[in-house]
């Protein structure tokens, strides 16, 4: 596995450095927060835990809100991925791969259905909750790019696709690290005595 890159390290967490991440793939030194481009929410800040309400711990659960700050002049398009960077395996789980929105400064609501997606690890152009086992924190790293050309992929291309079409077109990039701690369930303390 490779090394993760050392300009990304200091924005991202020791447990969340998944070496596989797409802006460890894409990103640079150079266009990490350039021209101030940021990534946040209005429903955590860095390194907070992500609410139930966009985890598979609560029923009717969407994603989180987004919003960003104005890319460099000359960006064309943003696009969004988001990857459990605490997984085990080669690539970390993709949850959510959004593009095809404008170059400007701009949001996604609670919920908001993007203009297209891509597909996640399980297979559908949804946002993925996370979901942890009992007591397992994981951590998930939104990532935010600004091409220097529009994407001319369909929705529903996969991870891999997206990324091998923004090779070489990043002009800024920027990343916001949230994690998710599983609960036990609420019926794990109920016996058939209590009932």
């Amino acid at each position: 596995m490779t090394e993760f890159p050392a300009w990304l390290a200091p924005h991202v967490p020791v447990p969340a450095r998944h070496p596989g991440l797409a802006v460890a793939a894409l990103g640079a030194a150079q266009a990490l927060g350039r021209s101030g481009f940021a990534l946040t929410s209005p429903a955590f800040a860095a390194g907070e835990e992500l609410d139930g309400s966009f985890t598979a711990a609560e029923e009717d659960s969407v994603a989180p809100p987004l919003q960003w700050s104005a890319p460099p002049a000359g960006s064309q398009e943003l696009v969004i991925v988001v990857e459990e960077a605490s997984a085990k395996t080669a690539e970390p789980a993709c949850h959510w791969l959004v593009w095809g929105l404008p170059a400007k400064a701009g949001k996604l609501l609670e919920g908001e259905v993007p203009p297209r997606t891509g597909k996640n690890a399980a297979r559908n152009s949804e946002w993925l909750l996370p979901d942890a086992p009992a007591g397992e924190t994981r951590h998930y790293l939104f990532q935010i790019f600004a091409t220097d050309l529009p994407l001319v992929l369909m929705p529903g291309a996969s991870r891999a696709e997206l990324l091998a079409s923004l090779q070489g077109t990043i002009t800024a990039c920027a990343v916001l690290h949230a994690s998710f701690t599983g609960g036990l369930d609420d019926d794990a303390d109920w016996d058939d005595e209590d009932i």
